[in-house]
């Protein structure tokens, strides 16, 4: 498992390292969402074990993963937004889901528990547009009306950098309020109306935790590492249902992956009584025509060896592995698309 403190986790980054400076000749570079970087760090440690070939993964937030590809300056970058068909074509990217899991609300509010309180679309808007500003709010009261609910303000805390949660739950936002869409809107970074920044699903965690009062949103992984309290929400579909496995799969179950350009797919917000309305996937960019194709090769060997041998640990740290049969689409694709000066595919995977 994931070690939850952030000590371990730097001891790990040591192997899945965060710096270019630390990298080797043979190791595969990447960068961007903090999202999946307990699940790629993991299987960069095994991987690592098993080849010899280590992962420079630079987790620095979905904006500047889809920089770096762009820029080349990586092998690979990683997203939680994924970009649109046009965007992929523009750019000569390839693109592909890697896992799923689920974006929770944290708060720290002396004396509930995980799960004590329980949270809707349209007043988790109001909280981060700042139009509920205390605790005992009467929305929160009449969503919890058993729960002793302080009076007490609000410390909403948000990402600071270009992240792909923040698209996906501000991409929900602009689903549950009117207000939120016309006045923020979603998107990789947004104008906060209030809080507090911090970078990366560690960052927000960290100040969550160390926060009294405070209100933030993770990756689900962050928040069973740091201890978190999470809420549980209503769905679309008016249900109250908990940040679960099942209630992520549930709201992922309706993707149509084979018939989205780019396997671009929003997982945000589903239909379902068990669906998870913070649902979301994780993607890998690759430039289609590489310049090192030999670099190339080592990045797509690490993403096949991750969907034939992964899902164990991605389901251990509570992510969702991608069903076989989007695997035998996606490793079809990078078959395809990605080649070399010759034309020819840089790897083919069975």
């Amino acid at each position: 498992m994931f070690n939850p403190s952030f000590k371990r986790a730097a001891l790990l980054a040591s192997v899945f390292a965060a710096g270019v400076a630390t990298a080797q000749a043979a190791d595969i570079s990447g960068a961007g969402a903090t999202f999946p970087y307990p699940v790629y760090a993991k299987w960069a440690q095994t991987y690592k074990n098993a080849t010899g070939t280590g992962v420079n993964y630079q987790s620095i937030g979905s904006g500047g993963g889809i920089k770096q590809i762009k820029a080349k300056t990586v092998t690979f970058g990683a997203t939680d937004a994924p970009l649109q068909a046009k965007d992929l074509d523009a750019a000569g990217l390839e693109q592909w889901p890697m896992v799923m899991g689920g974006i929770v609300p944290v708060i720290n509010v002396d004396g509930i528990k995980a799960g004590d309180v329980v949270i809707d679309g349209p007043a988790l808007a109001g909280i981060f547009m700042g139009t509920i500003t205390k605790w005992n709010d009467a929305a929160l009261k009449k969503l919890n009306p058993s729960v002793a609910l302080p009076d007490m303000a609000i410390a909403v805390v948000h990402r600071s950098d270009g992240s792909g949660t923040t698209f996906n739950f501000t991409n929900y936002l602009s689903k549950a309020s009117a207000d939120w869409k016309s006045k923020v809107g979603e998107n990789t970074a947004v104008e906060w109306p209030v809080g507090l920044g911090a970078k990366g699903n560690e960052g927000v965690a960290n100040n969550v935790a160390n926060t009294k009062g405070s209100i933030g949103y993770v990756e689900y992984a962050f928040a069973r590492q740091n201890n978190l309290t999470t809420t549980k929400m209503v769905n679309k579909d008016g249900k109250v249902v908990a940040p679960t496995v099942p209630a992520f799969q549930a709201a992922a179950a309706s993707a149509d992956w084979a018939h989205a350009p780019g396997f671009y797919q929003i997982l945000t917000d589903q239909s379902g009584a068990e669906s998870w309305p913070l649902t979301a996937a994780t993607f890998i960019l690759m430039q289609k025509q590489p310049a090192d194709t030999a670099a190339a090769a080592e990045a797509i060997k690490f993403f096949g060896w991750a969907f034939e041998k992964g899902d164990a640990e991605a389901e251990s740290l509570d992510y969702i592995p991608m069903p076989g049969a989007v695997k035998t689409l996606i490793k079809k694709a990078i078959s395809t698309d990605i080649k070399g000066a010759d034309g020819k595919p840089v790897v083919t995977l069975q």
